[in-house]
């Protein structure tokens, strides 16, 4: 399981990204799209890194929500 950050980025295109995986980032044309791209990008960078014998970085994000 990982936390996925997803927003609307200046093209039009939502933007997806994995905070516990640094540069995992991807995006789509719809929410959906966005959210299927991230979990391929996510798979392949934790088999990337488990081919390269490189630790797995673990779940530490926590979401919060400040109001101002």
């Amino acid at each position: 399981m990982r936390q996925v950050v997803i927003y609307p980025g200046e093209d039009g295109y939502w933007v997806a990204e994995c905070p516990s995986l640094s540069g995992c980032i991807s995006q789509g044309e719809t929410k959906q799209e966005a959210i299927a791209n991230i979990k391929e990008a996510i798979e392949g960078y934790i088999r990337a890194l488990q081919e390269d014998g490189l630790p797995v970085p673990e779940e530490r994000f926590d979401a919060l929500v400040v109001a101002v």
